[in-house]
């Protein structure tokens, strides 16, 4: 029986994620045949799907999994899912052209901000970075489009910043390209006040040289993605699956750099055991924790 798992729209990081699984994942007899599917709203249509059969796992930013669980919107219904593993904490970063006199994220004050798709988990971020420093959308201008089409208002001038996630990603590399851009640093201690106020953010380093124009290293906010299940999946193939990314964690950043980090995403099981990963009360899936437990992450 083939193997499901849900990622996001054509050309997504999500995409490119799920592939270099499949390729790990297609290795396992047990597993194979692997079927890698787009999901044009990514993280909330992949709950969906788990909650209809329509597929095994899939991939979610963790700020969306204690919604569906719940039941808020956007999600009409609880959706029983459960977590399996970490994939990659990916950077949030605000960016600039490079002669704007912003330096700060608070300086995004007063200003034409791109924040994704209006109903997107892009807007929901800013939402909450720029609360967590009491700014909310009424303190500038929220611009609704997506990464193209918000990189290319960027360059053309049209709007002052916009919010980027992660890096590598295809549309922030051409736009470093085209136009000179600055990302957007934290004032003194406000990157730790976000970090404090959302569980589900990690303190990352975007990395000198990451894109043209970043001429010293920048600590960002990062989400934790993640891929998740339902828990009517059965347990020896959660068991598989979560077995085969652990095993394969030294691999997937060679086959793909935005798995960049994934070993350090487990080492929290050694210390906090299952809760580490338990984001939003989504509880760990049986057969994930048997698979953490046989290497030694719990106990």
């Amino acid at each position: 029986m083939t193997l499901r798992i849900g990622t996001a729209e054509r050309n997504s990081t999500f995409l490119s994620q799920g592939r270099a699984l499949k390729a790990v994942l297609d290795r396992n007899p047990a597993l194979a045949p692997v079927d890698v599917s787009t999901s044009a709203h990514a993280s909330i249509e992949n709950a969906k799907r788990l909650a209809d059969d329509d597929i095994d796992f899939g991939f979610m930013a963790s700020n969306w999994i204690g919604r569906a669980k719940n039941g808020e919107p956007p999600f009409a219904q609880k959706i029983d899912l459960r977590m399996v593993a970490p994939m990659n904490a990916g950077p949030l970063f605000f960016i600039t052209r490079a002669d704007s006199s912003a330096r700060t994220v608070s300086d995004l004050r007063g200003r034409r901000l791109v924040v994704g798709p209006e109903r997107s988990g892009m807007t929901q971020h800013a939402r909450v970075i720029l609360g967590t420093l009491g700014l909310t959308f009424t303190d500038l201008t929220p611009v609704f489009l997506d990464f193209a089409a918000g990189g290319d208002a960027l360059a053309r001038g049209e709007i002052d910043a916009q919010l980027q996630c992660p890096i590598p990603n295809k549309v922030m590399t051409a736009l470093a390209e085209r136009v000179d851009l600055r990302v957007l640093s934290y004032g003194p201690g406000e990157l730790e006040t976000v970090l404090r106020a959302v569980p589900f953010y990690r303190r990352t380093i975007m990395r000198k040289g990451a894109i043209r124009g970043l001429d010293a290293d920048v600590p960002q906010a990062a989400v934790v993605n993640v891929l998740v299940t339902h828990a009517r999946v059965a347990d020896v193939k959660v068991c598989d699956v979560t077995t085969a990314i652990f095993a394969a964690r030294d691999e997937l950043p060679r086959l793909n750099a935005l798995f960049d980090g994934i070993v350090g995403l487990f080492e929290p099981l050694r210390r906090d055991g299952a809760g580490a990963l338990e984001f939003g009360g989504v509880a760990l899936h049986a057969g994930a924790h048997a698979a953490y437990r046989a290497a030694g992450l719990l106990t």
